[in-house]
C-alpha cells in the first residue's frame, strides 16, 4: 500500500508542509501522455497505468535532437519504440534540433526550435525570435534548472512545444504523467503529486485543461522493480551493465565508476567529453575533469553481448522475458539532481 498523496505548502518562514490532496483517477481525462524515457521509472508509470485500464500515449525526447549521437545511450529510441510495440501503444518523438550538443557549442545564435511528431505528421515550435547568445560551456551540476539547462532545454521545453502546438488538443481535458519519486532526492521529496501543468490553458484560446500527475512519487526503488518484474519487462541494457538510472549516457551527474564505464566502453565518447572540457575552458565538474574523475579507476571488462545492445541504435534485444533477472544496476548509485 503506498502512502498519501501530499502536496507541499510555504508558510511565513520559508518552510514547507505537507497538505492531503485529492488522488488523481486517470480514467477521467480525455488524453493521458506519459514523458517516456525507457528508464525504470517511467516503465513503472506505463505499467500502472496498464493495471488501471488506461492505455496511454508515450512521448520520447531525443536529447541528441536527430543529429549525431553522443549524450545518450545509442539504444535509447529503440528500445523506447520496441517498448511501446510490445504493449500496442502508440510512441511519439520530439527534440530540439541539435539536441544539448548544438545547444552547448552555440555561439552568437538562437535556440534552436523543437521539431515533434503527431498523428498527423511533424510539427515545429520556436527558433525564430529567440535571444542571440553564447553558451560554449556544460550544463551546471545543481537541482537548479535554470543552470542545469539540459533537462529544460531538451525535455521540459520540448514537451511544452509538442503539446502547446498539437490543435487536437484543444477543448480536452490532458493528463501529463512523470516518474519522479521522493526517494531519489531532497529536492524531488518536495514534489507535488499532482499540480496544473505548464501548458495548463483552459481560457477561451487553447481551451486545454492540462494536469501533471507524478504517480509512483511515494514509491520505493523496490516497487518499481516489483510492477517490471511482474510484467516481464527487460530493462534497458544500460541497468544491466551496473548504472542505477537510465539517464544520459554522457551525464553530468555521473560518478567516478559511471565516467570510467563511458571511458572503458567507448573511449572516442569519453575523448570528445574531454576535448569539449579543454575547447570550453570549462569542466563539467567544478572541482576536477572528467580525466581526474576517472583517474584512479580501474578498467573494466563489462559483458560485450550487453554493450552491444546499449551501443545499438537499432536495439535488437528482447523487450518481454519469462526468466526475469534483478539487473545489475538495481539499488545502485543514485546519481542525480540532489
Amino acid at each position: 500500500m503506498h502512502q498519501p498523496a501530499f502536496a507541499f505548502i510555504a508558510d511565513g518562514a520559508g518552510k514547507s508542509s505537507p497538505l492531503p490532496i485529492q488522488e488523481i483517477d486517470p480514467l477521467e481525462y480525455d488524453d493521458v501522455i506519459v514523458a517516456f524515457s525507457g528508464g525504470k521509472d517511467s516503465i513503472a508509470c506505463v505499467l500502472d497505468l496498464l493495471d488501471r485500464g488506461v492505455r496511454p500515449e508515450l512521448w520520447h525526447h531525443d536529447v541528441d535532437g536527430g543529429g549525431d549521437n553522443f549524450f545518450d545511450w545509442p539504444c535509447t529510441k529503440a528500445y523506447c519504440e520496441a517498448f511501446a510495440h510490445h504493449l500496442g501503444l502508440p510512441i511519439y518523438h520530439s527534440w530540439r534540433e541539435g539536441g544539448i550538443e548544438e545547444e552547448m557549442t552555440k555561439k552568437d545564435a538562437r535556440t534552436k526550435p523543437v521539431h515533434y511528431e503527431t498523428p498527423d505528421g511533424m510539427g515545429i515550435s520556436g527558433g525564430i525570435r529567440g535571444k542571440i547568445s553564447t553558451r560554449m560551456r556544460w550544463p551546471a551540476v545543481s537541482a537548479d534548472l535554470r543552470v542545469r539547462w539540459c533537462s529544460s532545454i531538451a525535455k521540459i521545453d520540448v514537451f511544452s512545444a509538442a503539446l502547446s502546438g498539437q490543435e487536437r488538443f484543444k477543448g480536452r481535458r490532458i493528463l501529463v504523467v512523470t516518474g519522479e519519486r521522493r526517494q531519489e532526492s531532497s529536492a524531488r521529496a518536495r514534489y507535488a503529486k499532482s499540480e496544473p501543468h505548464r501548458c495548463n490553458a483552459p481560457g477561451p484560446i487553447a481551451r486545454r485543461s492540462v494536469t501533471h500527475w507524478r504517480p509512483i512519487i511515494d514509491w520505493t526503488e523496490k516497487e518499481v522493480w516489483d510492477i517490471i518484474a511482474r510484467h516481464g519487462i527487460v530493462p534497458h541494457p544500460c541497468y544491466r551493465l551496473g548504472f542505477s538510472r537510465a539517464s544520459c549516457m554522457i551525464c553530468i551527474f555521473s560518478s567516478a565508476r559511471q565516467a570510467a564505464a563511458v571511458r572503458d566502453m567507448d573511449p572516442a565518447r569519453f575523448s570528445k567529453v574531454v576535448g569539449y572540457e579543454k575547447e570550453f575552458d570549462h569542466t563539467i565538474r567544478s572541482d576536477r575533469s572528467w580525466e581526474d574523475l576517472v583517474r584512479n579507476e580501474p578498467v573494466t571488462r563489462y559483458d560485450p553481448e550487453i554493450v552491444k545492445l546499449a551501443m545499438d541504435p537499432g536495439y535488437g534485444g528482447d523487450i518481454h522475458t519469462d526468466d526475469w533477472q534483478l539487473p545489475a544496476g538495481a539499488f545502485g548509485e543514485a546519481c542525480g539532481p540532489n
